[in-house]
């Protein structure tokens, strides 16, 4: 397996991924890197907080919606004032925003939890902070926390 290289310009070093290169053999449509859907990672249980949506911020949102449609072929809906991208097979469903105000880029990815709040302290506990909410909004609850080490990642609790 042939390994590519990355820069971390945040610490200015090299690193190496062993993911195998990608080449023009491989089908349309289809990611060399990802499992084939349904195939278990590790052993045989879910995984019990999965990763059930992700978010892409920017300040255009009809540039940012037409990029993706183009390099990915994404299925992508207006909603409200977010554009939906579908999760198809093998995928989760995820959301292009545009905020107006700080932070205009950014991705964050949402774990599916059965008490925000909760979740939160448990967080807060661990060393994490939290940035925003929890917010409810009609389809359910979600919040933003920064882990330890600066990461921004996302709550989710659907609507009951």
């Amino acid at each position: 397996m042939r390994r590519r290289t990355f820069i971390n310009v945040t610490a200015g070093t090299a690193a190496t991924l062993a993911f195998p290169p990608l080449t023009r053999a491989e089908p349309e449509g289809k990611n060399p890197v990802s499992p084939k859907p349904g195939a278990a990672q590790t052993g045989e249980k879910p995984m019990p907080h999965a990763v059930v949506h992700f978010e892409i911020g920017c300040r255009d949102s009809a540039k940012t919606q037409e990029f993706y449609k183009k390099l990915f072929d994404w299925k992508i809906e207006a909603m409200g004032p977010a554009a939906m991208i579908a999760g198809e097979t093998g995928g989760i469903a995820g959301h292009i925003t545009a905020l107006g105000h700080e932070p205009e880029h950014y991705t964050i990815f949402y774990v599916s939890v059965d008490d925000v709040a909760a979740y939160l302290e448990k967080a807060k506990a661990l060393g994490a902070k939290t940035l925003v909410g929890p917010i409810d909004i009609p389809t359910g609850t979600f919040a933003w926390m920064q882990d330890p080490e600066g990461n921004t990642v996302g709550l989710w609790k659907n609507k009951s």
